[in-house]
């Protein structure tokens, strides 16, 4: 599954959000991924990855690991500076 293929299936398990789905050893197994959704304003964050990680959970067969981080668009304009975006 590409990093494509995982941001579009974030995308359509939670509405109104946007994902960044990045492969930075290039190996395909180690992701990162940052998911910004009006639909985490006034969620815990576990709660909010628990969200993303039920709309991925069948690449965990493929991805050896992923570094998830969420965050409200608000949040989002604040850190994505420090994130490279």
């Amino acid at each position: 599954m590409t990093t494509e293929q995982i941001k579009q299936r974030i995308e359509t398990a939670i509405p109104g959000t946007n994902a960044y789905v990045l492969d930075p050893m290039n190996d395909g197994e180690h992701l990162q991924a940052f998911v910004v959704s009006p639909a985490f304003e006034g969620i815990p964050v576990f709660k909010q990855q628990q969200m993303v990680m039920t709309a991925i959970k069948d690449i965990f067969q493929i991805v050896h690991a992923l570094g998830l981080k969420t965050f409200t668009p608000a949040k989002w304009s604040e850190v994505k500076t420090q994130y490279g975006f």
